[in-house]
């Protein structure tokens, strides 16, 4: 149930049905290439005509929004699979957190409706507490720190509210007393606190349309796509990847380990899973097999290339996946992935 809705409840950007965006024009211009590509190279019964089609969250009626939110809840509401590895682990959901801190090393480097608070959204800001902003070691001035966003308290509003946050903190973003050091030197031990966020007009400002397009239409390879999207910090540029994690912030989202135990981590990587899309349409045969970066994140400690026959062990999740068989939404891992964005 929630795989298909994620598919449902893609896209990070807060436009709320309004206009299409330069962006999604280019998505929609590029969608014959995509017909084209099939029309050679059939995927079983995966076809634009029965495709899943991923919607921005502002594109999905109240009913469709609450039928994820609920999705999230009962995920949260489940045991979980992976408490032997780590005992912090207590639903389904964090599950998935655990396989994200295993393979992060291996997959980095290597008033909206989203927020508003309401029954239908994912839940509201922090409450507003006095605290620094976000500090990168090595970026030069100004770009060395972000400053403070609008919350950094707990979420008080909205479905998740009463939300606990059980693993973490590995690599906290937001610096309060109340947010205490994990048990465990992994992260996995049991650390339960509130679900805290600090949304940053900051750090939102390198994601806008115009980024995401100069991001999709001016790197010609995969190497300085994932480059450039993931952020070059020695030159004070965060990308539109890490520029989405901080437009969040807090506690976890701002971990770069334990984010995805924050629900709308999921909404954000799946935007950045369609501005790849998106990358990929403009040179279908090239790039559906075009991978780049090493084995470890940015190359510490140095490793071998990546290639398409690389394993991606995904845990409880998903087993042992080989790097070719996440390349193409359409017909990737044997048929199973079959969407579009819309």
């Amino acid at each position: 149930m929630f795989s298909h809705l994620v598919l449902a409840a893609a896209a990070f950007a807060n436009r709320a049905f309004a206009a299409p965006d330069a962006v999604d024009e280019l998505a929609m211009a590029s969608l014959p290439k995509l017909r084209e590509w099939l029309a050679k190279n059939p995927q079983g019964n995966c076809t634009l005509e029965n495709t899943i089609r991923r919607k921005e969250w502002g594109d999905l009626s109240n009913p469709e929004r609450r039928a994820y939110i609920d999705a999230v809840l009962c995920l949260q509401s489940k045991p979980p699979l992976t408490a032997h590895q780590a005992p912090g682990a207590k639903s389904r959901f964090d599950d998935y957190v655990v396989v994200h801190v295993q393979q992060t090393n291996r997959n980095h480097g290597s008033s909206n409706p989203l927020f508003n608070g309401d029954e239908y959204s994912m839940s509201g800001n922090g409450a507003p507490v006095p605290h620094t902003g976000i500090t990168f070691p090595g970026a030069p001035a100004p770009f060395s720190t972000i400053p403070p966003g609008t919350g950094g308290g707990c979420v008080t509003t909205g479905p998740f509210a009463n939300m606990s946050v059980n693993l973490g903190p590995l690599a906290p973003s937001l610096k309060l007393p109340e947010i205490h050091k994990n048990p465990q030197a992994d992260g996995f031990g049991h650390n339960p606190r509130c679900l805290r966020r600090d949304l940053n007009k900051h750090s939102a400002a390198v994601t806008t349309t115009n980024h995401t397009y100069d991001l999709i239409t001016q790197n010609k390879d995969a190497h300085w796509f994932q480059t450039v999207m993931e952020g070059q910090f020695d030159q004070g540029k965060y990308g539109v990847h890490s520029g989405g994690h901080y437009t969040v912030s807090g506690d976890p989202a701002g971990d770069f380990y334990v984010s995805p135990g924050d629900p709308v981590f999921w909404l954000h990587h799946a935007n950045i899973d369609r501005v790849w899309w998106i990358w990929q349409l403009q040179d279908l045969e090239r790039r559906l097999v075009e991978v780049s970066h090493t084995m470890t994140m940015r190359n510490n400690p140095p490793s071998v290339n990546g290639t398409l026959e690389d394993v991606n062990n995904l845990g409880v999740l998903a087993g042992d996946v080989l790097t070719r068989d996440l390349m193409s939404t359409m017909g990737g891992m044997g048929g199973k992935l079959c969407y579009v964005y819309e």
